[in-house]
């Protein structure tokens, strides 16, 4: 079961990303995680449509290397790289400051662009974001290990990406069900090894004082991808910002207690954007 395909953009750099973009009023972008078979629809597809409903242009773009977007084998894969393609998508579309929502990989590139190109920013929404601890320290993690026995043992298949995904990333399995299997598998066996390998997210926790717009944080208490100490170094980091501690969640918040995270999410904005 492949996602919906949406617009297409040619973007400066010479890349192709795909995005999908519907609703209308304030922009929110939406910043889907790494992984195989990532996907801006896969990740936030009980998210957007809401947000959309309730007043918002929405904007969800598949990273450089994933979905249906460009999977260039001849470059590498930095935090910069990620956001330069997202900021270039949004001049394509005609947008030139949201707000950003990001999970994982992509929490780590919305306090990028906060932090590099804060005029684009309106408001941050992030839910256990990367960026905040060594390279190391991420390996230690659960759910790390179990991605990495998975591919040391070179049994990539569909069963192996749904044990990731229902020991490693979620709680409660029951937001895991075939139909997110069977889009995450489709889109797995159209990418390539190259973001995964060369991707590069450095520690932003020194640089999070200079980020001064409204921000609102979630973070799963049964988290198996993210260390914990990422918790209070957004809380003492980030100068304005709001702490959700969610119990009985793990890495995705938006998909295990998805009610709650699109209403504080539209509560939020609604009182920063309009």
């Amino acid at each position: 079961m492949p996602i919906p395909e949406g617009k297409f953009a040619k973007i400066a750099n010479g890349q192709t990303m795909h995005y999908t973009d519907i609703g209308e009023g304030h922009p929110v972008v939406f910043l889907h995680g790494s992984g195989q078979g990532a996907s801006g629809h896969s990740n936030f597809k009980g998210n957007y449509p809401f947000l959309a409903e309730n007043g918002y242009r929405v904007i969800v773009p598949d990273h450089i290397g994933y979905g249906y977007s460009d999977k260039p084998e001849d470059v590498e894969y930095p935090i910069e790289f990620f956001a330069e393609c997202i900021l270039q998508t949004l001049d394509v579309a005609g947008v030139q400051k949201a707000t950003f929502i990001g999970n994982s990989l992509g929490g780590a590139i919305a306090l990028h662009i906060a932090r590099y190109h804060p005029q684009r920013v309106e408001t941050l929404n992030l839910m256990a974001p990367g960026g905040l601890e060594e390279k190391e320290d991420y390996f230690k993690m659960p759910g790390m290990a179990i991605l990495g026995q998975i591919f040391a043992s070179g049994e990539v298949n569909k069963a192996s990406l749904e044990k990731f995904i229902r020991e490693g990333l979620v709680y409660d399995q029951s937001v895991v069900d075939d139909e997110l299997i069977d889009e995450r598998w489709d889109i797995f066996t159209k990418q390539n090894n190259q973001a995964l390998a060369t991707m590069k997210v450095p520690n932003m926790t020194a640089e999070l004082g200079e980020i001064k717009v409204p921000s609102l944080v979630f973070w799963g208490l049964d988290e198996k991808m993210m260390p914990e100490t990422g918790i209070m170094k957004l809380a003492h980091g980030l100068p304005n910002a709001r702490m959700v501690l969610v119990s009985n969640c793990g890495h995705w918040v938006m998909a295990e207690h998805k009610a709650m995270f699109n209403e504080y999410t539209l509560s939020f904005l609604n009182e920063h954007t309009k």
